[in-house]
């Protein structure tokens, strides 16, 4: 059997619009280790990664047809995937404790920080600045490290930190004007 990689996401894509379970097949096996990865950073429970991850997939094939090429098939998939991951914490009505916001000084309220969830801290995460964000999305969503990340896009190790130390500085300020004045 090929591997997956040995195909170009269009063909991918085009198979799996033919109704094709070979091409779905490759496309889940092609994506699924870093859809995987990305759970595993919410919740260390493998079973319900697992169970996230399917949901995302199967919320994949019944919108490709919507995906147009204008930006990589990973990052779409990533984006439903994600969505996947937020429906369940919502569903299951469990804050997401993935950020360690806290800090000696100058602790964020805990009933703020409890009533967070996924998509509210993503909404945060989106008022950083373009570096730290984009430091900050690929250590604490796509769990890269950070001699990973300074390899990626060309900065030394130590800005990277720099970078994820400055975006939970900032979230914790955002925290505090955005949902202070939660219970």
């Amino acid at each position: 059997m090929p591997k997956a990689e040995q195909y170009s996401d269009e063909a991918l894509v085009e198979g799996c619009l033919k109704n094709s379970r070979y091409e779905q097949e490759l496309l889940y096996r092609k994506y699924f280790t870093g859809m995987m990865r990305m759970c595993m950073r919410y919740t260390h429970d493998q079973s319900v990664a697992m169970e996230i991850v399917n949901l995302g997939f199967l919320r994949v094939f019944k919108k490709l047809h919507t995906f147009s090429f204008n930006g990589s098939l990973e990052g779409w998939i990533r984006r439903l995937v994600f969505h996947s991951l937020s429906d369940y914490f919502k569903k299951s009505s469990k804050p997401v404790h993935f950020l360690d916001l806290e800090d000696r000084d100058a602790p964020v309220r805990e009933s703020a920080l409890n009533q967070l969830y996924l998509e509210d801290i993503m909404k945060l995460v989106d008022m950083l600045p373009d570096a730290t964000r984009e430091v900050f999305y690929l250590y604490a969503i796509e769990g890269y490290t950070h001699i990973e990340i300074a390899e990626k896009i060309n900065i030394s190790v130590g800005t990277s930190k720099w970078h994820l130390s400055n975006a939970r500085q900032r979230l914790k300020q955002l925290i505090r004007i955005h949902y202070n004045h939660a219970g």
